[in-house]
């Protein structure tokens, strides 16, 4: 069992920057595939980025390549997501899963994920 708490969320300028946390309980932390998803007011929820249990691969979905970056603390249970540029279209509430997939193609399924955190609303204004 794996229980992920994300913090760091809030209200942000465009152009801005925040760092998203997602603390997880449980010994088996560094064997799961961690993902950061987001969800808009009216849409689906859409996959951000991942990060390998090594942190040796990374996978982001276009729309934020080159603005965020995430990454793990396995010492400390804890995976970030540094997000920088933030535009008015990254509004949504921001959530964290976990994942023993390790293939890109179900890593991108929220579907694939087998624990989520209660979410992080971050809102960026024009």
């Amino acid at each position: 069992q794996v229980q992920l708490v994300e913090s760091g969320g809030g209200l942000v300028q465009a152009g801005g920057s925040l760092r998203l946390s997602c603390a997880a309980s449980g010994r088996t932390f560094s064997t799961y595939t961690m993902g950061w998803f987001r969800q808009a007011p009216g849409k689906e929820r859409e996959f951000v980025s991942a990060i390998s249990w090594s942190g040796g691969n990374t996978y982001y979905a276009d729309s934020v390549k080159g603005r965020f970056t995430i990454s793990r603390d396995n010492a400390k249970n804890t995976v970030y997501l540094q997000m920088n540029s933030l535009k008015p279209e990254d509004t949504a509430n921001y959530f964290c899963g976990a994942t023993t997939r390790n293939i890109y193609y179900y890593i991108k399924r929220g579907a694939s994920y087998d624990y989520w955190g209660q979410g992080a609303q971050v809102t960026v204004s024009s």
